[in-house]
């Protein structure tokens, strides 16, 4: 990429941010207040959370079933499917992705929560099923507002979820009874997860979604044409993932909002190793992007979906094992109260790098015979 097309791309980003700026502009405090809201509600109203608990779909309640569905349609909705072809042509991503993701990324968590609460097994145990989770809803989201590569974003976020189904039990079985018994640490009791509800948890929250943006797009082209699905049908769906998570956050407190204000200081020693959770794998696989010559879409694409975790898997299987009133379960609940506010924070971080980044990447390309 030339000088020239380096000071093109600053009114685009400028656009970017300015578009945040107009319609996003106010997002985190609109997440704080849901968190707020929802945290509220879970403490005054009596009830609430066994109500909205009561009724299941793939071990998470139906509220935030119906918010995360909400969530993800929009996003799946403005992927090119037709150009899918390209990312999984990209190995170099795919591998480092599957990396981050099962290797990586779990191992980082299971160290922090032995460093971090080494006295607290309950919060530890907690922490790594919550490593063991990895993110198949919310990164798309994350991913989008950051001007991330969609397609990227759906392939890796289907590969996890063939993970998740494959693996989440027998490395549950790993990180909790044979590293610590290798390294000579106290083992945990194995997860009972069933492959089957793993399943079913992905086929409802990505399989309806993709289904429902793959159809949209298709009929949508079909009928009047890219140029009109992009421009004029995407502008107003795309606003409704917005109101899907305020709402998933909103009900997402509202079900764990006693739990969380009952135990202020337990939440404190958990959000420490979360914290330095996501500021590592982000960070380090936004690094690793920049360092393997990805454009910034994809590099971004590919820290988000090695920081996001999937929480709501982590709390329903710390319930189904441990109980309700656990440890385990708290460290679960406490992962989206840290996890959301953190990761607007880096859609913004992303943005501004955005220039740079482009700046460095071309830099690097450029023969040196051509430099002055």
């Amino acid at each position: 990429m030339s000088d020239t097309d380096l000071e093109a791309t600053a009114p685009e980003d400028a656009a970017v941010l300015r578009r945040l700026g107009t319609l996003d502009r106010f997002l985190p405090v609109w997440i704080l207040a849901a968190m707020a809201l929802g945290l509220l509600l879970g403490r005054l109203v009596p009830g609430l959370d066994d109500a909205m608990a009561r009724v299941e779909v793939g071990s998470v309640s139906l509220p935030i079933a119906i918010g995360l569905l909400v969530m993800m349609y929009p996003v799946l909705a403005k992927v090119r499917y037709d150009e899918l072809g390209h990312v999984t042509a990209d190995k170099p991503m795919l591998v480092t992705s599957i990396l981050l993701n099962w290797i990586l990324g779990p191992a980082v968590m299971f160290a922090l929560a032995w460093l971090m609460l080494p006295d607290l097994p309950a919060f530890r145990t907690g922490l790594v099923i919550v490593g063991l989770a990895r993110c198949i809803a919310m990164v798309l989201i994350w991913n989008d507002l950051a001007c991330g590569d969609r397609e990227a974003a759906a392939i890796l976020v289907a590969i996890n979820s063939v993970f998740q189904i494959v693996a989440f039990a027998g490395l549950g079985y790993f990180y909790l009874q044979v590293l610590p018994g290798w390294l000579g640490l106290p083992r945990t009791v194995a997860l009972g997860v069933s492959v089957w509800d793993i399943g079913a948890s992905v086929l409802v929250f990505l399989g309806i979604p993709l289904a429902a943006g793959f159809l949209t797009r298709t009929i949508g082209e079909r009928a009047k044409g890219r140029v009109w699905y992009e421009t004029t049908l995407l502008p107003r769906i795309g606003p409704v993932a917005l109101y899907g998570l305020l709402f998933t956050v909103v009900v997402l407190f509202a079900l764990q909002g006693d739990t969380i204000t009952s135990n202020p200081w337990d939440v404190a020693r958990i959000a420490i190793p979360l914290l330095a959770y996501f500021a590592l794998m982000w960070a380090g696989s936004f690094v690793l992007g920049w360092w393997l010559g990805m454009t910034y879409e994809r590099a971004t694409t590919l820290a988000f979906t090695a920081a996001g975790n999937n929480f709501e898997l982590a709390i329903a299987v710390a319930i189904g094992v441990f109980g309700v009133t656990s440890g385990q379960a708290l460290a679960g609940v406490v992962g989206p109260l840290i996890e959301v506010p953190v990761l607007v924070g880096l859609v913004y971080v992303a943005l501004a790098a955005r220039r740079r980044y482009r700046r460095r990447t071309s830099s690097r390309t450029v023969p040196e015979g051509a430099r002055r």
